[in-house]
C-alpha cells in the first residue's frame, strides 16, 4: 500500500533465483521509514524487461536498492530514466562484463535444474552463496532453498539468459548523481569487498559498507545490519514533493 508522501519510496530489487523472500526481513524493518516495494523478476529473460517492471511502479519518484542481479537492473534503470530515481543502493553486485566461462558454468546449472529439479539446483548453488567464513545457519539455508524451489527450470534459464546478455554497466556508475550506497560482505566470494572497492573508485562519492558474518545473500543473512545501513541511506534521499 502506498503511504503518505512524507516518506521516501524505495524499490527493493531481487536477484537471481530470488523472490520477495530475500528482502522480506529487511522490508519489515524499513516499513516504518519508507514506502517499500519489493520487485522480483521471475518470468523475465532480459535486463531491459526487468527495468520495464521497475518503471511500471506507481511512485513517480523512488530510490532503488538492488541485490545481486537487481543491482545491474538498478543501474540500467538509471541509464533508461534517471529522472525517476532519488537514490541508489547496490548490494552484493558487480559491473563487470560477461566472462567467457559463464556460458558453460551457468549452462551446467540450468541443465542440472532441468534434469534433477530445483532442489538439486538449490543444493548445488546455495552453499557458495552463503557466508564463506562460517557454517550456514540451518534455518536460513532451508528458507532460501524453499525460495529456489518456488522457481522453475524455465524461469532460471530466463534469468541466466538475462545475465549472459547483460548490458554494459561500468560506464553508468560514474554518472549516478543521487545518494549512492554500495554494500558487500566479508564472506561473499561472488561479489567480494575488493570488487565493490573497485566500483567505489569509479564513483568516489559512494558510501561503501562491508558487512561481517554474511555472504552473497546478505539481506537475508544479516537483515538487521542491512536495514540499518539502508535506513541511513534513505535519510539522504529526496522526499516526494
Amino acid at each position: 500500500m502506498t503511504k503518505s508522501g512524507t516518506l521516501p519510496s524505495v524499490a527493493l530489487l531481487c536477484g537471481l533465483l530470488s523472490d520477495a523472500e530475500i528482502w522480506r526481513p529487511v522490508a519489515e524493518k524499513l516499513d516504518a521509514v519508507a514506502d517499500v516495494h519489493i520487485v522480483d523478476f521471475r518470468g523475465l529473460d532480459s535486463v531491459d524487461a526487468m527495468v520495464g517492471r521497475v518503471l511500471d511502479l506507481s511512485p513517480a519518484r523512488l530510490a532503488l536498492a538492488g541485490h545481486s542481479m537487481g543491482g545491474r537492473v538498478a543501474l540500467q534503470a538509471w541509464r533508461t530514466d534517471r529522472a525517476r530515481f532519488t537514490g541508489m543502493a547496490l548490494l552484493n553486485t558487480g559491473i563487470h562484463p560477461t566472462a567467457p566461462h559463464e556460458h558453460d558454468s551457468r549452462g551446467k546449472l540450468v541443465e542440472l535444474a532441468r534434469v534433477q529439479g530445483m532442489r538439486a539446483l538449490a543444493d548445488a548453488w546455495l552453499p557458495s552463496m552463503l557466508d564463506a567464513e562460517h557454517a550456514p545457519d540451518v534455518e536460513i539455508y532451508a528458507r532460501l532453498a524453499s525460495m529456489v524451489e518456488r522457481d522453475s527450470p524455465e524461469g532460471f534459464a530466463g534469468h541466466v539468459r538475462a545475465l549472459i546478455n547483460r548490458p554494459e554497466a561500468a560506464s553508468i556508475l560514474p554518472t549516478v548523481t543521487v545518494p549512492l550506497l554500495m554494500m558487500s560482505a566479508r564472506g561473499d566470494k561472488w561479489s567480494p569487498p575488493a570488487q565493490h572497492e573497485a566500483m567505489q573508485r569509479q564513483a568516489p562519492s559512494a558510501h561503501l559498507e562491508i558487512l561481517e558474518r554474511a555472504g552473497h545473500m546478505a539481506p537475508f543473512e544479516q537483515p538487521d545490519q542491512v536495514a540499518a545501513v539502508l535506513c541511513a541511506w534513505l535519510s539522504q534521499v529526496q522526499l516526494p514533493s
